[in-house]
């Protein structure tokens, strides 16, 4: 936290009253409050270590077949390690963004804890959902550190597995829940 940067855009700037600001900047504070960056990468590397040993699991299994071409176990480990090889990752981003949105829900609360204001945010929500303007520059790399889903035109729908943000709709119902 304490080496921790918000960035705001000029167009957010521009676009937003100061209640709304104030919820936008608070709901990313509380992503550095909630430690979200450190969870993210502790998954990441997590992440990683399971698809090193699927593939350390799949290439041992290949290897006991080489030698051993009659043992019907070894073509089994090899068929479940190639399995493991292949659906570790997918999985294992699935959880990710699984993550991803549950702390979305999470930053919201916070902010509203933070301002006492359920209101600014969910009017900045709304206003940053109707925003008809694209950002070219963006990529699915950096989409999460966005406070909505910076991919207009192309938005997901809300249960949509791959994506980062939970849909601006449940959001605003989960905010108006809390009031």
């Amino acid at each position: 936290p304490k080496n921790s940067v918000i960035c705001l855009t000029t167009a957010l700037l521009d676009k937003l009253n100061y209640y709304e600001l104030e919820g936008v900047i608070a709901h990313e504070m509380s992503h550095i409050k909630n430690y979200d960056i450190l969870l993210s990468a502790v998954v990441s590397v997590l992440l990683g270590l399971i698809v090193m040993l699927s593939d350390m699991f799949s290439r041992i299994s290949f290897s006991k077949s080489d030698r051993d071409n009659d043992n019907k176990a070894s073509v089994i480990l090899m068929i479940l390690g190639v399995i493991c090889l292949v659906f570790a990752p997918l999985f294992g981003k699935l959880m990710q963004l699984a993550l991803s949105r549950r702390r979305e829900f999470l930053a919201d609360a916070t902010a509203v804890e933070i301002t006492r204001n359920p209101n600014g945010l969910i009017s900045a929500l709304r206003k940053l959902d109707a925003d008809t303007n694209t950002l070219n520059s963006v990529n699915s790399a950096t989409a999460n550190m966005y406070i909505v889903t910076p991919f207009k035109g192309k938005e997901r729908k809300s249960k949509d597995l791959f994506s980062t943000h939970p849909s601006i709709e449940d959001r605003i119902a989960a905010l108006e829940n809390i009031k």
